[in-house]
Order: structure tokens, then sequence, then C-alpha cells
């Protein structure tokens, strides 16, 4: 049972900071500089997401994630 809480959010906290970010239309530089971390990481983290939710780009994520209620905009 325990495990259940932590299912309840599909992204970990960085995907979803990287999500927030890229929905302004931040691009991966301006993200990788907000948040700290390299472009790679950024690009690992959307690629990430986009394995979970099953999709083929950055825009049909976020629709998935807006869907799903992981995401607002």
């Amino acid at each position: 049972m325990k495990g259940d809480h932590n299912s309840k959010f599909l992204l970990t906290h960085r995907e979803r900071e990287v999500f927030e970010l890229l929905v302004q239309d931040k691009t991966t530089k301006d993200i990788a500089g907000q948040l700290f971390i390299s472009e790679k990481t950024v690009r690992n983290h959307i690629s990430n997401v986009m394995q979970k939710l099953n999709v083929k780009g950055r825009s049909q994520a976020v629709v998935e994630l807006i869907k799903l209620g992981e995401l607002k905009i």
C-alpha cells in the first residue's frame, strides 16, 4: 500500500520543473540555465518523460501531461 502514494505523480520533481518551463516556450538552453543543469540533462528529462508516456515528441508529451492533470498551463 505504501508504494501507491508515490505512483500518484508520474513525474519526478525535476521532470515537472523542466516541463513547466517547456510550456512557457523556453528553449533547452534557457531551461538548463534556469535550473543550473546541462542541456543534455534537460534533454534526458524530456526523453524520460516521453518514454513514460509512450509518446514521440515534446508537444505530444505536454498534451498528455495536461490530460493527466500532471501539468497546468
